[in-house]
């Protein structure tokens, strides 16, 4: 038997995800249900929807990105995997320091998993996550020192 105080950093969590609303994010079509979230590490579970023509602009993945594809079409507009299309029951896992834009042609849904949020390379310059926030100062200090 397992012999373990009842404490409420040790329960399960469960989340309605049909219940929560979808959030827009700095990204036109682009929409997040957040499921998991550690504010002070930055690692995030969420569902992502993306309207018919939408994309995500340059961007790299600081630390290993997972994605499991529920509906629709994912593909690479730029990058080393320019061109790769992911659909409904795949899974593709993206290398730390990674760099690509993707876009959807009829729209997409999918299940997101980051160690910390990606940094998007924005026209002027700016290095921002995907509320828009600056990204260095935000998630900065928590990226190992070996990987810049």
């Amino acid at each position: 038997m397992i012999n373990q105080k009842h404490h409420p950093s040790l329960t399960s969590q469960i989340i309605k995800a049909h219940s929560l609303p979808w959030q827009e994010t700095k990204f036109s079509g682009v929409y997040t249900k957040t499921l998991f979230f550690d504010h002070a590490t930055g690692q995030l579970t969420a569902l992502v929807k993306m309207d018919p023509g939408a994309h995500l602009p340059d961007h790299e993945h600081p630390l290993i990105e997972q994605t499991y594809v529920l509906e629709g079409y994912l593909e690479d507009l730029e990058g080393i995997d320019q061109g790769l299309r992911v659909g409904p029951d795949e899974f593709v896992w993206r290398p730390a320091t990674s760099r690509h834009a993707v876009h959807t042609p009829d729209g997409c849904l999918m299940l997101a998993m980051f160690l910390i949020p990606n940094k998007f390379f924005a026209p002027t310059g700016d290095v921002i996550d995907m509320a828009g926030a600056n990204w260095a100062n935000k998630w900065g200090h928590i990226l190992p020192k070996n990987i810049s």
